[in-house]
């Protein structure tokens, strides 16, 4: 026993002074050669701090870029646990600038009854029909405004994508491919839209154009009940990519259509149109070749382009069918440090500039809004609602359903949940099956608490929320109205008005009375005011 103690302790003393001599004799450590193997404890610490500072040092609302709080509650959400929050907010209030408040009203209308955890599930769809403006033939009613956002497998595990198709099935929402194709995991029940991106994976030819009947084989193929034109995205707005060749595994080969062990380069443009007039003419070609609603995903800075896009479709009549605004605190593309902290604008800033230049031309009532970038959390989403977002996309709080850690190790294939990894040992500790009950579970709990809000600001459906309803505060002693913060009139942000009268209508046609109790017969007031 003792011989072996002390053999494994030469042994330690061994490797311990290897270390030593090597820290010594290197020159690329300073730190190292200064101190070494004590030195190596900071470099540990360097690696774990983000653990250490998350499950330790900091406070529910400090990481970034989701708080303790938020991610608690997308994790009760997701399990069916008690997501409330007990003994009053500890948000500072009065002293964080730019917090919105959200105005009750004394007298609310009846909304439907909604709790997913005791089998009560509020259906919450679109206020505007998509693609109905323009006659597509095959325009529809999302029936959902929380969708699943862009995520290509690829990027995402397998084993994620077919959790989040699974889960957009059980939660009746649509789930957006990403620019990587559609791959088998997209095919288990959930309805799709299939993103095109520069790169045109999934409907492009050997040389890597685009193919039209490639297009329209995999729309007629799969449930893809519409078509996304991605420009840009708030992650990483304007810069192309790189997908390592030993990255491109037989199956993300087949699924994007590149050879297989290549580097696969996505550019930056497209090359299917140049301009804003012929990415119209383009955009209509694809709605007039499939029946589906096209519509375009972009990235807010330099507004030349919108101006324009706008102006043309006054002019001309052709135009996208949905306008999907991503705002720069996005995340789910890994991305130089520059672009993810500084290009492009924040999503309520960008999302309201492009909104008035659409409503400036009467074009509002005839697209329909989409929102991203962190709008999965219920009080940015009210605020999306309010500047005129009609659904909201949902990306990496769909992800921390169905397991992520916020470990932020994305780019680094090294996921440790396997959401965000094409490792096979990282990837079999996520089950599809379970997960997918989770995502939905999210989603499900997320239009609940958007019907709620909608109840006590006294509308029946989330789009209905005008911007007279939040405020921002500045400050102690100063709040500003939410139309007045983005100079918006009287009207902007709302459906038309027999969208207005049609959404009600469904979302009233079950319950009228929502959860209440029919009036009594001595009741005082008027009840069609109620």
């Amino acid at each position: 026993m003792k011989r072996g103690i002390r053999a494994a302790a030469a042994a330690a003393a061994s490797a311990i002074t290897a270390v030593a001599v090597r820290d010594l004799v290197q020159r690329n450590h300073a730190l190292l050669r200064n101190f070494p193997v004590i030195g190596h404890g900071r470099y540990l610490i360097e690696a774990i701090g983000p653990e250490l500072r998350q499950y330790v040092v900091a406070g529910n609302n400090e990481e970034r870029p989701f708080t303790r709080d938020q991610r608690r509650w997308v994790y009760a959400s997701a399990k069916k646990e008690n997501n409330y929050f007990g003994f009053g907010t500890d948000n500072d209030l009065e002293y964080t600038a730019g917090y919105p408040i959200i105005k009750h009203r004394t007298f609310g209308r009846a909304v439907p009854r909604s709790n997913p955890a005791t089998g009560y599930e509020a259906y919450v769809p679109c206020a505007k029909v998509l693609g109905a403006a323009r006659g597509r033939a095959h325009a529809f009613r999302p029936e959902s405004v929380v969708n699943i956002s862009g995520m290509s497998f690829g990027s995402l595990s397998g084993a994620a994508v077919e959790a989040l198709n699974r889960g957009a099935a059980l939660a009746g929402c649509l789930h957006n491919t990403g620019e990587g194709g559609l791959s088998p995991y997209h095919r288990h029940g959930g309805d799709l839209v299939f993103q095109i991106g520069t790169s045109y994976f999934g409907c492009r030819d050997e040389q890597g154009r685009f193919d039209l009947r490639r297009l329209k084989d995999l729309v007629a193929s799969a449930p893809v009940r519409a078509l996304e034109i991605k420009l840009s995205q708030g992650a990483k707005p304007s810069l192309g990519g790189l997908l390592p060749g030993a990255k491109v595994s037989a199956e993300i080969a087949a699924t994007r259509g590149i050879p297989q062990g290549k580097d696969c380069v996505s550019p930056s443009r497209h090359a299917e149109f140049s301009d804003t007039d012929s990415l119209l003419d383009w955009l209509e070609l694809l709605a007039a070749e499939t029946g589906v609603p096209v519509g375009i995903k972009s990235a807010v800075g330099d507004l030349e382009f919108w101006d324009e896009l706008t102006s043309l479709m006054v002019s001309t009549g052709r135009g996208p069918d949905f306008v999907t605004i991503d705002g720069g605190e996005g995340g789910t593309g890994a991305a130089p440090l520059i672009f993810t902290d500084t290009v492009s604008l924040p999503f309520q800033l960008a999302f309201a500039r492009i909104y008035r230049m659409f409503a400036e031309r009467g074009l509002h009532e005839q697209v329909v809004f989409i929102g991203a970038g962190k709008l999965g959390l219920p009080d940015n989403a009210i605020v999306a609602f309010a500047l005129g977002c009609d659904m909201v996309n949902v990306a990496r709080e769909a992800m921390l359903s169905i397991g992520c850690i916020q470990a932020q190790k994305c780019h680094t294939d090294t996921c440790p949940t396997g959401v965000a990894t094409q490792n096979r040992w990282l990837t079999r500790g996520l089950d599809p099956a379970l997960k997918s009950v989770r995502a939905a579970n999210y989603i499900k709990t997320l239009r609940r608490d958007l019907v709620k809000v909608a109840e006590a600001c006294g509308v029946e459906h989330p789009g209905l929320i005008d911007t007279g309803s939040v405020e921002i505060l500045d400050g102690r002693t100063a709040a500003t109205g939410l139309d007045q913060v983005y100079d918006y009139r009287p009207g902007w942000g709302l459906p038309s008005a027999a969208d207005q009268k049609t959404i009600i209508a469904l979302m009233t046609a079950t319950e009228p009375q929502g959860g209440s109790a029919p009036p009594s017969d001595t009741r005082v007031g008027d009840p069609a005011r109620a």
